[in-house]
């Protein structure tokens, strides 16, 4: 199936509202279907019969559907060898590739450049590589991508990319951004660039089609906040992940189209803390937490975290679908802890409102010009 097929199934079934400029990136990506159809390889990752396609570089603002498209063209790409990975993942797996390499071949001659095995290596893995949220915001980051692309392009690598930003706005104002824009021009001569155009934020109508808060527990919240994920995911196919957080792997159960979906012991009752919530604040634009029990201080611990992942939440202006025991002023009512609780209670209360719903998700960990941790 065809990515502008696999949308009109989706209009048909009444699971999204007909929208022209989706609509116009959908024929733009099953345009890159049909051209990967065609497309052979020959000898392994070295030569090929035909020219790779061109990618897609698919920008545009929050809540216009560029994740679900993304979910749309991938599942039915006709290419085996192809992955999709948040852009921000790739590249944390790519520094750990370099550095895993350097410990490998140190003190051997003839190994300075770790560059061109680290490309061959990730385009053994896959020929098609779907990126979103594409965005830079290191500058150990900035100064990798060119040589690194420049590789992957030339074995053949062919890359989807959905942003916020069109590509001249990427490392916007960073550090040593002219070292940069030698990537931002092969970025634009590799790719087609499309802005999918302003219209109704289609994220925005789906978390106020319904409440976002369900109390109490039981097997009506449980449905609702069943429909919430389908509405929110657009029927796509959810999928598990790891999110790196200094050397660590946490793990996301089940994540689709940008949203994420926990319990809250698998949130709360594990040893996390506030650098983990944040990456996670960071990475998804909406949490769906069920099963928030009534707090107390026999589960002081499990308070304690989701005091700290609201906090993370409401800094980035992660969307918060939950299910819990009772209203935010009842979830921890007495003891040690209720009135530190006060404030967690008011940012919940806070997060229901449609001026929060509507605010643009920010990333609570970097900003163009904050330099990485080595150069701190």
């Amino acid at each position: 199936m065809t990515p502008i097929e696999a949308l009109n199934r989706r209009i048909e079934a009444g699971q999204l509202n007909r929208d022209p400029a989706q609509v116009s990136a959908a024929e733009a990506l099953t345009d890159l279907h049909e051209k990967l159809a065609g497309w052979r390889i020959k000898d392994g990752w070295v030569r090929h019969k035909t020219k790779p396609p061109k990618g897609l570089y698919l920008w545009g603002g929050v809540g216009r559907g560029k994740s679900m498209l993304m979910d749309l063209f991938f599942e039915n790409a006709p290419v085996k060898a192809r992955r999709r990975v948040h852009f921000h993942e790739f590249m944390q797996e790519t520094h750990a590739r370099i550095g895993e390499w350097r410990k490998r071949t140190h003190n051997k001659k003839g190994q300075a450049d770790p560059i061109p095995p680290t490309a061959k290596a990730i385009a053994s893995q896959a020929r098609l590589l779907c990126f979103d949220e594409f965005q830079v915001t290191d500058i150990a980051d900035a100064m990798l991508l060119g040589r690194l692309f420049e590789h992957l392009f030339k074995i053949g690598v062919v890359v989807f990319a959905t942003s916020n930003r069109v590509p001249d706005d990427l490392y916007k104002n960073g550090i040593n951004r002219q070292l940069f824009e030698p990537f931002i021009d092969m970025l634009k001569d590799q790719l087609e660039v499309m802005e999918i155009g302003a219209g109704e934020d289609h994220r925005l109508r789906q978390l106020t089609a319904a409440p976002v808060y369900y109390t109490p527990l039981g097997e009506t919240a449980g449905v609702a906040l069943d429909a919430a994920w389908q509405r929110l995911t657009q029927g796509a196919t959810p999928q598990s992940c790891w999110v790196t957080v200094q050397g660590r792997q946490v793990q996301v159960p089940r994540e689709a189209s940008g949203v994420a979906r926990f319990t809250f012991e698998e949130l709360c009752a594990r040893p996390l803390g506030p650098a983990d919530y944040l990456a996670l604040a960071s990475r998804f634009h909406t949490l769906l937490i069920e099963g928030v029990p009534q707090l107390s201080v026999d589960k002081r611990n499990e308070a304690k975290r989701f005091v700290t992942l609201i906090d993370a939440l409401y800094e980035a202006k992660t969307k918060l679908v939950m299910s819990a025991a009772a209203e935010p002023d009842q979830l921890y009512p007495a003891g040690d802890g209720a009135f530190e609780f006060e404030r967690t209670a008011s940012r919940l209360m806070e997060m229901r409102t449609e001026d929060y719903l509507a605010a643009a998700h920010e990333d609570a960990m970097a900003t163009e010009d904050t330099p990485s941790p080595s150069q701190r």
